[in-house]
């Protein structure tokens, strides 16, 4: 719900997005929960946002949802949204 960034399912962050500029560097970050020990965020304001909370797709699905269930489609609908190419940084071994 604006102005929160992110992906919500009610008052609860489902997908946090963030960027961070400092020493003429821009770094951008995404964290989706798939299957998260929410527990942890009992601990914080999640965000800095009071009243808000944080959810996942396991928990909101009622089932078990692993990163490597969720990578492959989520990487082929960001380079269809954003209509660029994904490489990998990974050198082989």
């Amino acid at each position: 719900p604006p102005p929160f960034t992110g992906v919500w399912m009610g008052d609860s962050k489902l997908c946090a997005i963030g960027v961070h500029c400092g020493n003429h560097i821009t770094s951008h970050g995404l964290a989706l929960n798939c299957c998260t020990d929410l527990t942890w965020f009992d601990h914080i304001v999640p965000c800095g946002l009071e009243g808000k909370g944080v959810t996942s797709l396991s928990h909101e699905l009622g089932q078990h949802v692993t990163v490597n269930y969720v990578l492959e489609p989520f990487l082929d609908s960001f380079q269809e949204v954003f209509d660029c190419t994904l490489v990998s940084s990974e050198g082989p071994g």
